[in-house]
């Protein structure tokens, strides 16, 4: 079983749209880690959060805006042979992306990320209630760097 590193811009983005969730990694100043599985959205290079206004993530992310937000699809548990335990792995497509938070304040812009979130889960239109617009944190992560790969892939490499 091979991994492969896909660069293919339309792979990447298929890998995120197939992810029911996200899981978002920060770091506090002191290097303490901390991981969120999220919902989210994704448009033209940017991924969208929401979150409540108040929490230990937004403390951290008022520190140090640097995230890691991490896709993974099709996991299966895979081996080469039943009887060796080395041989046994996850097969799964996965996308790792970096960035860095920058908060939506305005309405129109939540508006507009909630839209995004709200597309991946599903095609309905939604409306939104003042209250709800006012007391949401949306987060945009303006992806800086990507990376994808295919673990547990055949030989030959897709085309």
């Amino acid at each position: 079983m091979k991994t492969w590193v896909h660069t293919d811009k339309a792979f990447m983005e298929s890998v995120i749209r197939q992810s029911p969730i996200c899981f978002v990694g920060l770091a506090d100043t002191d290097g303490t880690p901390y991981v969120l599985p999220m919902n989210f959205g994704y448009h033209e290079g940017v991924i969208y959060l929401h979150s409540a206004q108040q929490g230990r993530s937004i403390s951290i992310l008022e520190r140090n805006p640097k995230v890691c937000v991490a896709f993974s699809i099709d996991n299966t548990l895979v081996y080469q042979h039943p009887d060796v335990a080395c041989s046994y792995r996850m097969r799964s497509k996965s996308v790792i992306a970096w960035g860095k938070v920058a908060f939506v304040d305005d309405a129109e812009g939540k508006v507009e990320a909630l839209n995004h979130i709200m597309r991946q889960y599903s095609d309905k239109t939604f409306r939104y209630s003042d209250p709800a617009i006012r007391n949401v944190k949306i987060w945009k992560v303006a992806v800086e760097e990507i990376t994808c790969k295919e673990f547990g892939a055949p030989h030959q490499k897709p085309v």
